[in-house]
């Protein structure tokens, strides 16, 4: 399993047209071979930032997701939005359990 966490920032004016635009590829996103998760976080301490947290079945579905068209609309309408480089964490992880 591949979990990704992606950590950057916007202007505290242009964060909602982020999420926005993370939020109109979520269900496209999420419907991709491989795709385990795919959740947005609005930080509560501070007004601009953003986390995305990835969970993918393996590296091929990685790789996909980074090649896919939902990839690429919103790369092309965030980053302008993006104050800094942004954060991106990747692990190779496996599930030892799912409670609940």
């Amino acid at each position: 399993m591949i979990i990704a966490i992606v950590d950057f920032a916007t202007a505290a004016t242009d964060r909602a047209a982020a999420l926005g635009h993370l939020d109109a590829e979520r269900d496209r996103v999420s419907a991709m071979p491989g795709c385990l998760a795919f959740r947005v976080y609005a930080s509560r301490e501070d007004d601009g930032r953003i986390t995305i947290v990835h969970e993918w079945q393996d590296k091929a579905s990685w790789d996909g997701y980074g090649k896919s068209p939902s990839f690429a609309r919103f790369s092309e309408a965030i980053r302008p939005l993006m104050v800094g480089a942004p954060v991106s964490r990747r692990f190779q992880a496996e599930l030892l359990e799912t409670v609940g």
